[in-house]
């Protein structure tokens, strides 16, 4: 089955650049140059995933990624963005976007993020699948914490905690694999689908967030344990 990949970006040039080579990987690019159009046709259905830039017309990038989430169904977003500050890239992973990519980008790292979010949609599909003969939905429960990866859920002591699209992937990670250890190289694989050098720092920043969204004491965490000098752990 062809993916239909929306491009939401307003530079021609990049649109195209983009366009091209999401269609050398066997995918359908569809391409909007506004904001309220690109979200206008994700409504329409039929999308698999969204790659948006932050600076639009019409409606910026953030408010397109938040309406995006607001809605029913997961759908993957790779963020393009020309700023390079930290904020920037919060803000964009607080939204709901997946990933991000900071131009100017090389055509391969392009690739393999699209690749990787994929992989990880359907690793995703597998696990929920295999998981449905034993808790309603595919519902993971354990000491006070509850996951719904078909709504992409969580709660702690049934109230309900928000979780960004890369906390809830890295979450669900752990939880399905309760007790084994994890590197931060590992966890780059597996979650984030590619490791470069110099990233293994936002494995930490990433679970330091988690932690904070559904430890009661995130200082002595009770679900997610460090294993000191080799990475992490879901308590078994």
């Amino acid at each position: 089955m062809t993916r239909n990949i929306l491009i939401v970006e307003d530079n021609p040039g990049i649109g195209e650049l983009v366009r091209m080579h999401v269609a050398d990987l066997d995918m359908n690019p569809i391409l909007c140059d506004r904001g309220d159009t690109g979200l206008e046709r994700f409504l329409e259905g039929d999308i698999d995933l969204v790659v948006l830039d932050l600076m639009l017309p019409g409606m910026d990038g953030l408010s397109v990624c938040r309406e995006i989430r607001s809605g029913p169904g997961y759908v993957p977003v790779l963020m393009l963005t020309a700023k390079t500050t930290e904020l920037d890239r919060v803000l964009g992973l607080e939204m709901g976007a997946d990933d991000y990519l900071t131009k100017p980008f090389s055509v391969a790292e392009l690739s393999a993020r699209v690749k990787a979010l994929f992989r990880r949609v359907d690793a995703m599909a597998s696990a929920s699948a295999a998981n449905a003969g034993h808790e309603k939905s595919g519902e993971l429960r354990t000491d006070g914490l509850r996951i719904d990866p078909d709504r992409r859920r969580v709660f702690v002591r049934e109230q309900e905690v928000e979780l960004t699209a890369r906390e809830f992937d890295l979450l669900w990670h752990f939880a399905s694999h309760p007790g084994r250890v994890f590197s931060r190289v590992q966890l780059l694989d597996k979650v984030w689908g590619y490791n470069h050098e110099g990233y293994e720092h936002t494995v930490n920043t990433h679970i330091n967030r988690l932690r904070g969204k559904i430890e009661k004491d995130p200082a002595r965490p009770e679900f997610i344990e460090t294993v000191w000098g080799v990475g992490y752990r879901f308590r078994d």
